[in-house]
């Protein structure tokens, strides 16, 4: 695969923090997938995941089809990413179709994925869920937020990861506690 910086985008977040480790129920080395159209998003994740007591490898891509292209090299040639984060509204191919794909698809079902979009309308929520969505977070402005979701979401998603949660869990905002560091 032809990989430019506008396409996708790996950077290894390791945090210096004594007790710093992978993703609580990952293998060692935690891979986190971001798809994500909007920069500032990006760059505001990668930025919350330095201050997590995780190392993770994270690669972004932009769009929907770059995730699709992604994820079919991992099907074929494992591993897989442990987590997905996935946003709705991306160019290309939008974060619902990716999700049903990804769904459908035997080699890659079992990847968690998280929708992570600045949007919430409950009946799309509904249907996410039904689709097979694992956990939905709502983009929070606030930083100290943005990092207590985007930790519960590692935790959840990567914790003995066999099935859905109850519907009454799918929506994730940050409640696991306070973050060790």
């Amino acid at each position: 695969m032809n990989k430019t910086p506008s396409m996708m985008l790996t950077t290894q977040v390791s945090v210096a923090k004594s007790g710093a480790s992978a993703i609580p129920g990952a293998a060692n080395r935690s891979s986190i997938l971001l798809a994500d159209d909007d920069r500032d998003d990006c760059n505001f994740f990668k930025d919350a995941l330095d201050e997590l007591p995780v190392t993770a490898a994270l690669t972004t891509v932009r769009d929907g089809e770059q995730l699709m292209k992604v994820l079919a090299e991992v099907a074929i040639a494992p591993p897989s990413p442990d987590v997905l984060f996935l946003d709705l509204n991306m160019p290309r191919k939008n974060g619902y179709d990716c999700l049903a794909e990804i769904k459908l698809d035997e080699r890659l079902r079992r990847i968690p994925v998280i929708i992570f979009s600045t949007s919430y309308d409950p009946r799309v929520v509904d249907l996410l869920y039904t689709v097979g969505a694992d956990y939905y977070i709502r983009k929070p402005a606030d930083f100290a937020e943005l990092k207590k979701v985007i930790y519960q979401a590692l935790v959840l998603a990567t914790k003995g990861y066999s099935s859905q949660p109850l519907k009454e869990d799918f929506v994730l905002k940050g409640e696991l506690g306070t973050i060790q560091q």
